[in-house]
């Protein structure tokens, strides 16, 4: 028995040794393109200066090209999903409860008020736009929260008709680019009202969109106001949960018979492992120097997805999708610039 057992094991332990060599196979080019860019970029910001970020994503635009390729787009979308969310997850190694504490109420109330402006606004619009309320809903709650992971996840508790993936698609594609933007335009902003490090922290991390670009805009412009607006951004993504609870709700009726909408709503795994990280450095049981490798992995794995989202981004797709919907996009990012940045300057949040 005891030597079955044993070769039992032995066989789960090589199963997935395979298993994993065989994902390898499938990810390694579209990987090791991201992390040579990131080595390129590093070098060039080390040795000339400039926003090592800033280079990765403009690097990898100029290789979009690479995601139509069948032998890369795997890695490339491995590196911009998994690589970023383990990049972000071990930030939480750097910060601590003092940190958010220091943040103090008004940030928190902030992004409560501004997600739930933006939904409803999104609705509104919408109507006006002549288009569908689901549409604005769907839109709003991906500008509000979190880009394409919002969308998806708001999308999946939503009703399905002939449009529904259509829409879906279009928001993901628009939110990304608008993001996109958003991370080159809005540190001009930042320096133009020469706001704070903490005050630009705020506003970064209450306004654009995906995590990714929070994080390369943050950090474009100092340690302080990356911390600060990954935390904020952070914030955001917690507010899924209830968001998509609200609209389990909301759509309760369309959507009775459709058992997709069965599955428990869960924290995003990335948010759970950055919490647990600041909980840990909190108390002081991460050493100085195993912080500073967990800081240097994950500014590595930043700069390697940054490089990934470059080579994902096409502004030719957004010229497809009609005038209405990217208006409606264009008006909701709007109004959370607008709110946010006026709670900013006039509220003394990070002053």
């Amino acid at each position: 028995m005891g030597s079955q057992t044993g070769e039992g094991r032995v066989g789960r332990v090589t199963g997935l040794v395979q298993s994993q060599v065989a994902r390898y196979r499938v990810i390694h080019r579209g990987l090791l393109i991201c992390l040579l860019i990131a080595l390129a970029t590093t070098f060039i910001a080390d040795h000339y200066g400039g926003p090592t970020l800033l280079y990765a994503l403009l690097f990898g635009m100029s290789l979009h090209f690479l995601s139509d390729n069948e032998s890369c787009r795997p890695g490339v979308e491995f590196t911009a999903r998994t690589v970023l969310r383990f990049g972000v997850a071990l930030l939480g190694a750097r910060m601590t409860y003092a940190q958010v504490e220091a943040l103090g109420v008004g940030p928190v109330v902030l992004v409560v008020i501004a997600v739930a402006v933006v939904i409803f606004g999104g609705a509104l619009i919408a109507r006006v736009l002549g288009l569908p309320r689901d549409l604005g809903l769907l839109t709003g709650g991906a500008v509000a929260i979190c880009g394409a992971s919002a969308a998806l996840a708001l999308s999946a508790v939503m009703p399905k008709h002939e449009t529904h993936e259509r829409n879906t698609i279009l928001t993901v594609v628009g939110v990304t680019t608008l993001s996109t933007v958003a991370m080159v335009t809005y540190p001009l902003i930042v320096g133009a009202l020469g706001l704070s490090d903490a005050q630009a922290g705020i506003f970064l991390g209450a306004t654009i969109h995906d995590v990714a670009q929070v994080v390369g805009a943050g950090y474009m412009i100092s340690e302080q106001t990356g911390d600060t607006s990954t935390l904020i951004k952070l914030l955001r993504v917690a507010m899924l949960v209830p968001v998509v609870l609200v609209f389990m709700w909301v759509f309760r009726n369309q959507t009775a018979g459709d058992s997709s909408t069965g599955r428990p709503v869960m924290l995003p795994g990335f948010l759970v492992a950055f919490i647990a990280l600041v909980v840990v450095n909190s108390v002081g049981l991460i050493p100085d120097s195993v912080g500073e490798g967990l800081s240097n992995v994950s500014r590595w794995s930043l700069v390697a997805a940054i490089s990934a989202l470059g080579i994902k981004t096409s502004f030719q797709k957004l010229a497809v999708v009609g005038w209405r919907p990217v208006f409606l996009m264009l008006i909701e990012t709007g109004l959370l610039l607008v709110l946010v940045l006026a709670v900013v300057l006039y509220a003394s949040l990070g002053a």
